[in-house]
């Protein structure tokens, strides 16, 4: 059996709450639910059971300290149909980059395909079918500096997506801590 899989970070239900309940409102754009937020670290793979087993013993290897992500900044990219709204981490911090890193590493030594593009990393908090406009601009226009929430990342997870004809599912299959 396959499964759709990705590594990411958990977003806290404290964060969450917080990202959710910056919804302007604004019409044509679809905010996440709190439980479906996350900011991934990885590709999306089409794994069978030799293969995820191989990627979570590579991910197992993977040792970065503990550490503090701001979550700052409203923004949107994409094209229409297709407009993300999202939550960057400003600058980050060098563990962030060095977990992405090690990840990427993992992913090479358990054989798939490693994720080369420039890395964005950001939380997708809603979803449009046209650039924003009128109100809505002016509000990520706002926002576009504002410190969120601060994460304390203390580990990483497997997420499993499962993409069905009405919604997108999110589960947690694994979750690794840092050293």
């Amino acid at each position: 059996m396959t499964k759709r899989l990705f590594i990411g970070l958990e977003v806290p239900r404290a964060c969450a709450e917080t990202l959710v309940a910056l919804d302007p409102g604004a019409k044509g754009v679809e905010w996440l639910p709190a439980e479906r937020l996350h900011l991934p670290l990885s590709l999306h793979w089409t794994l069978g059971e030799e293969e995820e087993q191989r990627l979570r013993d590579a991910l197992a290897e993977v040792h970065v300290a503990p550490f503090f992500l701001p979550i700052t900044g409203i923004s949107s990219h994409g094209r229409a149909p297709s407009v993300a709204i999202s939550v960057g981490i400003g600058k980050g911090h060098p563990h962030f980059f060095a977990l992405h890193r090690f990840i990427q590493d993992a992913v090479l030594r358990a054989g798939l395909e490693a994720d080369l593009k420039p890395f964005h990393p950001s939380i997708v908090v809603a979803r449009a079918s046209k650039p924003p406009q009128g109100k809505f601009l002016k509000f990520l226009r706002e926002n576009a500096e504002t410190e969120v929430c601060l994460l304390h990342v203390q580990g990483f997870a497997m997420f499993q997506l499962d993409r069905g004809p009405l919604r997108t599912d999110l589960e947690v299959v694994e979750r690794w801590e840092l050293a």
